[in-house]
């Protein structure tokens, strides 16, 4: 058994004593504060309890206050948590009994340690009773703190909950540096999972094929309008289900099969949906290909200029997956004007910097614009299409019913949350800490010797050269999963490597920074990752590493 404590500061002198009481009777204890007697808030200390006990690192707790009344009540609004304040052993016992209860709260004001001894005693040694009027009444509780989705879940498929369970365990546990992954907010989350699931809604606000969509057109006018605010946009559609889905449509629209785009090489920093031959952007159009600079690993305009020249595109693709570099969307814009093509920026990796004002925008300078949700936005997983007014109307027609049916109601209501947060000042901080963090990330990895592409960075990500170390890409995503840091694969300019072992990582901060992990933290991680690369197959390394993680993580906790 291993059991969570928290006290505020009026209850610090009597968590102590709880807490030596509860180590010589053998029981582990996670001590989540206060750790003095400072004035303190005590809901900060009773939500850290009650996510310790969801996340199941721990199997009960003890909040302490003054009263006993504000722990309580605090405690039992997080799910999964019933919590009793008991002045007597009975109360204990009955709490334990008959209620299930997993929180036991204490009065620092009305109950001395020497009392607090034989109800700890009494609650510890009590299981519950489960009888059938003790399990219809715990029953009714659940469905009171989840709801009717979450108690399926919980109650109803076993497997799929402990798949939830250990998702959310591996996401709290390892240090992720995918850099196209995030952590939303929990609104995000909430909304993600509420009854705008159950709700078809083909077509636009005020224009559905279906009544009762009263609600749904509120909220898609809300996530439209919040997403021209936050990007300077004259139109936005943010039905579609992907970025990619988004690249589709706006192809679409605007090209012909068999027109002829210019865009990033795949192995140079671009994407799938930028022409690869087994993609669908690839099987239906002509797809001339520009990279990066061989000395420089930056984007080689001369050349996009002179393949724009030579092959006269319809559109040209500005945008990338593995680039971290700033992107010079004028230059795109005047080699586009050049050749009399559409200009289509791909900012699915930097939107949020771009919403920040931490990379230079494309809206003015591109007819269409195509995006994420997820990533650096910090939303729900999906895509967006912002465009000039001139092309609105067949922007909205390829996405339905050109290529979609109805949208996902729950997840434009989430994009609605994730624009609204996208709109305050502290996304602008932490999107400039995103990038200060991944600049500080690159540069520690340069310094142990680790050549970093292009030199380094302007974003939310680098790439990592490899060919030095004798290790190739996946062993080395390999070996540090199982030092609890996780990162992808990536094949690097010009790579020698096959795709399917590739000659580097990539590396991104969007994860770490939600987290609220700092420079000196990247320093930390950097080393980390340094260790393990030396010693790519060494068990005892990876398990030193993982400690390391371990203590990182619980520092700076996963807010979900």
């Amino acid at each position: 058994m291993k059991i969570a404590i928290g006290s505020d500061h009026r209850g610090f002198e009597l968590k102590a004593a709880m807490k030596l009481a509860l180590e010589a009777r053998g029981i582990e204890t996670v001590d989540v504060g206060t750790h003095d007697s400072g004035s303190v808030d005590y809901p900060d200390f009773a939500d850290q309890v009650a996510r310790e006990i969801q996340r199941e690192t721990a199997s009960q707790g003890v909040l302490i206050c003054g009263s006993g009344l504000g722990m309580a009540m605090a405690a039992n609004k997080s799910p999964w948590i019933r919590a009793a304040l008991c002045l007597s052993p009975g109360m204990a016992r009955m709490a334990r009994a008959h209620n299930d209860a997993n929180v036991l709260v204490f009065g620092a004001d009305t109950t001395t340690a020497e009392e607090a001894g034989p109800i700890l005693d009494e609650w510890l040694k009590v299981e519950f009773e489960g009888a059938v009027r003790h399990k219809r009444r715990i029953q009714k509780m659940k469905q009171s703190e989840f709801g009717i989705e979450a108690l399926g879940v919980y109650d109803k498929d076993p497997e799929v909950h402990a798949a939830l369970k250990g998702e959310g365990r591996r996401q709290q546990d390892d240090i992720v540096l995918i850099a196209s992954e995030n952590l939303a907010s929990r609104a995000v989350l909430e909304a993600q999972g509420s009854v705008f699931t159950n709700k078809y809604a083909e077509g636009y606000p005020g224009e559905r094929w279906y009544c009762g969509c009263q609600f749904v057109d509120d909220v898609e006018r809300l996530a439209v309008d919040r997403a021209k605010q936050v990007f300077g946009a004259e139109h936005a559609n943010l039905q579609p289900h992907s970025g990619s889905t988004a690249n589709m449509i706006v192809y679409f629209a605007a090209l012909e099969p068999g027109d002829t785009i210019l865009a990033m090489k795949l192995s140079h920093g671009g994407h799938l949906t930028h022409g690869h031959s087994a993609n669908f952007s690839g099987r239906f159009f002509n797809v001339v290909s520009y990279g990066v600079n061989k000395e420089t690993e930056q984007i080689d305009y001369e050349e996009v200029a002179s393949l724009a020249r030579e092959h006269k595109p319809r559109l040209i693709v500005c945008g990338c997956s593995s680039y971290s570099r700033i992107i010079d969307f004028k230059r795109f814009r005047k080699i586009a004007d050049d050749v009399g093509a559409y200009l289509m920026a791909d900012i699915a990796h930097i939107a949020g910097l771009i919403a920040a004002g931490c990379h230079p925008s494309p809206v003015s300078c591109c007819e269409f614009v195509t995006g994420t949700s997820h990533k650096t936005m910090r939303g729900p997983r999906g895509g967006f299409i912002l465009c000039q007014k001139r092309f609105a109307e067949d922007i909205d027609r390829q996405v339905f019913p050109g290529v979609q049916g109805g949208p996902l109601m729950h997840v434009v209501a989430a994009k609605a949350i994730c624009f609204y947060e996208a709109l305050r000042p502290s996304f602008r901080k932490y999107q400039q800490e995103v990038v200060k963090n991944s600049r500080a990330l690159a540069d520690a990895l340069a310094e142990k010797g680790h050549r970093i592409v292009s030199g380094g960075t302007d974003n939310h990500l680098a790439l990592v050269d490899l060919s030095a170390t004798g290790v190739n890409g996946r062993d080395a995503a390999q070996g540090l999963e199982k030092a609890g840091i996780v990162v992808n694969k990536n094949v690097i300019p010009f790579d020698t490597q096959s795709p399917s072992l590739a000659s580097g990582i990539r590396v991104g901060t969007p994860v770490v920074n939600s987290r609220g992990m700092g420079e000196e933290e990247m320093q930390c991680i950097a080393e980390l990752i340094c260790k393990v690369l030396k010693n790519v197959n060494n068990e005892k390394v990876r398990e030193a590493v993982r400690e390391t993680v371990a203590d990182l993580t619980t520092r700076f906790p996963a807010d979900f």
